[in-house]
């Protein structure tokens, strides 16, 4: 996402790998190399990933698959470096799904879009998952799986108070504040002003957006619409000492929030289905439940930001053929749902994620997100520049500090936004 997933010295340094690439051949044998990310706990990845291997490499005679596990951190410089030296890159690669406008910017994916038309499988994908891999109508890659965000409550604290989950975002605010005068040592709903991803249901459940796509391609920024002001409000009013004080949560992130909620320091976080784990291994384990992050209306679900990873077949790769066969066979049904079932990733997949939530109750909170319609950043080169540049938390903080009004911060961020987008 790599959850929340943006992924952001070794400039330069070409990867450890030999052999060559991109010399306009497709050749139909060879060793095709691959580039996954090593997750914690990396092992029932691999051993689903060397299933599909094994099975390609018997369909394929003379085809050997070389899979290198790289660590999530370092990925941005060995991938950058990777395109720069052709000569010892891989042909396939995993990636996040916020990178695709900003790696076709630097020519390093391949266009995909015959291939992926002719994927019969491609018919199941929502719709979300093939905009994360689509840059001004051209497939760049192939969904591997997809994380979204929902409510976590405290069923105890709930239980106590009387309280029942929130059913629109309002409810969420009342409930916030109840929990925080019942419990002064507890934030009633843990949320961070540098928490970007757990901030943007907010704006699009009022009907704002974050950028509008214009004719040509380039998007302008809409952060200063009266609809996405109404959002940064909403989400800016549950800063304060009635429910999470600014001078400790307008500093904290998505990974602060959860783990306060994990640690027992908060009725309500937002998090996401690949939290779990953390709420399994904190002090609330048994005492918490899921459900969608409500929306204005009641009925309503907030859209939420569908994060992931994707899989991409290099321009530089010298088994262009090959290698798209490969991305879609780790892409595939069968991979998505063993990789559900081996690392709790969320398939991309309709039908394939349908069945996961009849095996494994925890996620239909998640899939009914999913399925209620999620949002994706601007596919612009220029978000990968403003996310890191915090353009959005330092909106937010400049309001929770009272430094600046919701017009007035609004209208900044608007205007840095369009100035990367410009660039």
């Amino acid at each position: 996402m790599l959850f929340a997933a943006v992924a952001v010295g070794l400039a330069g340094c070409a990867p450890s790998t030999s052999g060559g690439g991109g010399d306009g051949k497709d050749a139909k044998s060879g060793t095709l190399r691959v580039w996954l990310f090593r997750e914690v706990g990396n092992q029932p990845k691999e051993k689903v990933v060397s299933e599909v291997v094994d099975r390609f490499e018997k369909r394929h005679e003379g085809v050997k698959v070389d899979v290198q596990y790289i660590p999530v951190d370092s990925r941005a410089e060995r991938i950058k470096g990777a395109f720069n030296d052709p000569a010892s890159a891989p042909d396939v690669i995993e990636y996040g799904n916020t990178d695709t406008a900003g790696y076709v910017a630097d020519g390093g994916l391949a266009d995909i879009s015959e291939e992926f038309r002719g994927w019969k499988a491609a018919e199941d994908l929502d719709d979300t998952a093939r905009q994360s891999v689509t840059v001004r109508g051209k497939q760049y890659g192939v969904p591997l799986f997809v994380g979204v965000r929902a409510l976590y409550y405290r069923t105890d604290i709930f239980d106590d108070l009387g309280l029942k989950p929130p059913r629109t975002l309002a409810e969420l605010g009342t409930a916030a504040r109840k929990i925080r005068a019942a419990h002064k040592d507890m934030y009633g709903i843990a949320v961070g002003g540098a928490y970007t991803y757990g901030a943007m249901p907010f704006i699009w459940a009022h009907g704002g957006a974050l950028a509008a796509e214009k004719k040509d391609g380039s998007y302008a920024s809409a952060l200063d619409s009266a609809a996405a002001k109404k959002g940064i409000t909403a989400y800016t009013s549950l800063f304060g000492d009635d429910n999470c004080p600014a001078g400790t949560c307008a500093k904290m992130g998505g990974n602060d929030t959860v783990e306060a909620f994990a640690g027992g320091k908060a009725g309500m976080a937002i998090g996401g289905d690949f939290n779990r784990q953390a709420m399994e291994n904190g002090k609330v384990k048994g005492d918490y439940a899921v459900v969608p992050l409500p929306g204005v209306k009641e009925g309503e679900i907030a859209p939420a930001f569908a994060g992931g990873n994707n899989i991409g077949v290099l321009k530089s790769t010298g088994h262009r053929t090959l290698a798209v066969r490969l991305a879609e066979e780790l892409a595939g049904k069968d991979t998505q749902e063993k990789l559900f079932d081996a690392m709790g990733f969320l398939p991309t997949f309709g039908d394939v994620r349908k069945k996961a939530a009849e095996r494994e109750p925890f996620v239909k909170p998640f899939v009914d997100t999913l399925e209620a319609g999620t949002e994706f950043v601007p596919a612009s080169p220029a978000w990968g520049r403003i996310d890191a540049s915090l353009v959005l938390p330092g909106m937010f903080q400049q309001i929770i500090s009272g430094k600046a009004d919701v017009d007035g911060a609004a209208a900044d961020a608007a205007a840095k936004m369009d100035e990367a987008f410009s660039q």
